[in-house]
C-alpha cells in the first residue's frame, strides 16, 4: 500500500470520528506544523498556541476535506490562516507603540549573551559568526509583514513550489512571486550589514 493511499485511509478514518486515526495524523504532521509556527511566531509559547489552534481547527473541520487537493496543502492553508489570525489578535491587544519595534529592542537577552560567550570560549570564530548570522536572519524574517513572512517560510522551510504556495495562500502564483520578491528585498535591506 502506497504512502498516499495509507494517508487517504487515515484521513477517511478521522472523518468518521476515529480518535486513534487523528492521533496518528497529529503525530505525522505535528513537527512540520510546529516548524512553521516557531519560525513565524519566533517564541515557543506563541508557537505552541498556533500549533494547538491548528490541530483543534483540523479536528473540527477535517470532515470538510474532500480529497480533491493534496492533504498537506490543505493543512498548510489552515496553518497559514491560524498564523495570520494570531497576528491580527496580537494587533488588537497591543498598543501601536508596543507593536512598533525600535532598533534598540533587538538587543539580546542575558541568556542569549551567556550562550554567545560560551560559543566564543569553546568554538571556532567561524561557528560563532554562523550563529550570529542565523539569529540575524531569524530576527529579520520575524520583522516581515505577515503575508511576506508566511510566503518566505513556506518557500524556504517547506520547500513549496509557487503553485503549491498559491493553493495554500489562496492567491495566484503571481501574487506569491510578488510577495517573495518584496520579502527578499526587505530581507536584503535588513541583512545588508552581514555582507560588509
Amino acid at each position: 500500500m502506497s504512502e498516499h493511499t495509507s494517508e487517504q485511509r487515515l484521513i477517511a478514518a478521522c472523518q468518521t470520528g476515529d480518535r486513534e486515526a487523528f492521533r496518528q495524523l497529529f503525530e505525522a504532521y505535528q513537527e512540520r506544523v510546529w516548524a512553521i509556527a516557531i519560525h513565524y511566531a519566533g517564541e515557543e509559547q506563541a508557537a505552541r498556541d498556533i500549533t494547538q489552534q491548528v490541530f483543534l481547527k483540523l479536528f473540527a473541520s477535517i470532515k470538510q476535506f474532500r480529497h480533491e487537493a493534496n492533504f498537506a496543502t490543505w493543512l498548510y492553508r489552515l496553518v497559514a490562516n491560524v498564523c495570520l489570525d494570531e497576528q491580527r489578535k496580537q494587533r488588537r491587544f497591543l498598543s501601536f507603540d508596543f507593536w512598533r519595534r525600535d532598533e534598540d529592542d533587538e538587543e539580546m537577552s542575558p541568556a542569549d549573551w551567556q550562550q554567545a560567550r560560551q560559543f566564543q570560549d569553546g568554538l571556532q570564530e567561524q561557528r560563532f559568526t554562523q550563529t550570529e548570522m542565523a539569529a540575524a536572519v531569524k530576527a529579520a524574517v520575524k520583522e516581515l509583514s505577515p503575508p511576506l513572512r508566511i510566503a518566505i517560510l513556506l518557500k524556504y522551510f517547506e520547500d513549496m513550489s509557487y503553485e503549491e504556495m498559491a493553493r495554500v495562500l489562496a492567491c495566484s502564483p503571481g501574487t506569491v512571486a510578488s510577495r517573495l520578491n518584496r520579502g527578499h528585498k526587505a530581507l536584503a535591506a535588513r541583512l545588508a550589514h552581514l555582507r560588509q
